[in-house]
């Protein structure tokens, strides 16, 4: 059976780890481990930041998300964005991220605190891509830029 719930700060090390691999995987960059650490346990330390939601399987972690929010003056609510989206490869085509989406778009439809659910994904990670249509999000709306510094 698979458990989606709200993280618990004690498991901000595997949510650390999940971010790592990730960024390894996706877009064969090393990050700073103590950094991510240091990033994952600020959301805690912090809701304003965001909130970590968990796939718990048999007792064990195996998947996570981070929820941020952006507010939209057009709705007068916050648009939910879904990041750091990892889940463990054993554990992949299970649906658990599936589960994890559905479990965030009944938290926006659950009131009106909440406009809509938006993430971005590497344009070349096709997998992921073809996850998210199946889940019935559409990526041809909006072209996403941006500019980061290096750290």
């Amino acid at each position: 059976m698979i458990l989606i719930r709200k993280a618990l700060p004690e498991e901000s090390e595997v949510i650390a780890s999940f971010q790592t691999e990730m960024a390894m995987e996706t877009e064969q960059m090393m990050l700073d481990p103590v950094r991510v650490d240091m990033g994952v346990k600020a959301v805690f330390s912090d809701p304003s930041k965001g909130c970590y939601y968990v796939a718990e399987i048999d007792g064990g972690v195996k998947g996570s998300l981070l929820v941020t929010y952006e507010w939209s003056d057009w709705r007068n609510s916050k648009v939910v964005w879904i990041q750091s989206v990892y889940i463990l490869p054993g554990f992949r085509k299970m649906g658990i991220f599936r589960r994890l989406y559905d479990f965030i778009k009944q938290m926006v439809e659950s009131g009106n605190e909440y406009s809509g659910i938006r993430l971005y994904v590497d344009r070349r990670n096709i997998d992921a891509i073809e996850v998210y249509r199946r889940c019935g999000m559409d990526g041809d709306h909006y072209k996403m830029f941006e500019w980061i510094r290096d750290l």
